[in-house]
């Protein structure tokens, strides 16, 4: 089975680009089995279709409008993430909900699918994370882990080979 883990986000504007940076520090750890893709999304919404066709478990790494405090995390799960991806604030969420929608009329949908999200503080322009959410990369970097290991997949620590 493929699995695709998918950072999303602009990193030009402070906490949108959090799930870019989640993939980054996993890639930066972590060696991952040869089904496995790490990838950084960023904004490309429906360029990412042959990635999200071609899996079959997809995770998503997003900021994400909860009207929650900033930092909060949340875990959705299946038809959960679509209906959360249709209430977003930034132009490559819409992009994403239409990306779910391709895959499912193309028969294309992962069979299991979650999306881990942080409700940003700050949507500035800068290449910073706010504190609130800078002290949540850990959680959601270990969250990842323990849904990728309730799917049977391993990573080895970088430098544990």
């Amino acid at each position: 089975m493929k699995t695709l883990i998918l950072g999303l986000g602009n990193i030009l504007l402070s906490d949108e680009g959090v799930g870019v940076h989640v993939i980054r520090l996993l890639r930066e750890r972590y060696q991952f089995p040869q089904e496995v893709e790490v990838l950084d999304g960023g904004t490309l919404a429906l360029d990412l279709l042959p990635y999200v066709e071609d899996t079959d478990r997809l995770l998503i790494v997003d900021a994400v409008q909860m009207d929650a405090p900033p930092g909060t995390v949340v875990r959705l799960v299946g038809e959960e993430v679509p209906a959360v991806l249709n209430l977003k604030y930034s132009p490559h969420q819409m992009g994403v909900s239409d990306l779910l929608a391709a895959a499912r009329l193309l028969g294309r949908y992962p069979a299991e699918l979650v999306l881990w999200g942080i409700q940003p503080a700050s949507l500035d322009v800068g290449l910073e994370l706010s504190p609130a959410v800078a002290a949540q990369m850990e959680t959601v970097v270990q969250n990842v882990l323990a849904d990728l290991q309730r799917w049977g997949i391993q990573p080895t620590r970088r430098g544990e080979e």
